[in-house]
């Protein structure tokens, strides 16, 4: 009875150990995904508004064109950068975040079957 006691006292400890892990690690992500997209976001901004300047001061229709056109071309790229790594650093957090659990996991697994 005392041994199953210390067993379940164990693992108790080990779960809230992985879960404050997980949580250290979760909180880091979520920090450098903040500081990414805002980083982004001003960025952004700060091309639109070149674009817009630009737009200003053009005297022909072409011109106007090519600036749009180069504006919209790099807005895409951008995005599309900005898409990809958002996409590794939710893949980074959700991978940070199941690791202090692998171990629980794999004692879990076993002892079911």
């Amino acid at each position: 009875m005392i041994q199953q006691f210390e067993t379940i006292q164990k693992a108790s400890k080990e779960n809230v150990d992985a879960a404050l892990k997980a949580f250290g690690a979760t909180s880091k992500s979520v920090q450098t995904i903040a500081v990414e997209a805002t980083d982004y976001a001003k960025k952004s901004f700060e091309t639109g508004t070149a674009a817009i300047e630009k737009l200003a001061g053009v005297k022909t229709l072409e011109k106007a064109i090519e600036i749009q056109t180069d504006y919209v071309k790099t807005a895409f790229e951008g995005a599309i950068a900005q898409m990809t790594k958002m996409g590794e650093l939710y893949s980074s957090l959700a991978k940070d975040a199941y690791k202090p659990f692998e171990g629980i996991v794999a004692k879990a697994v076993p002892a079911s079957k």
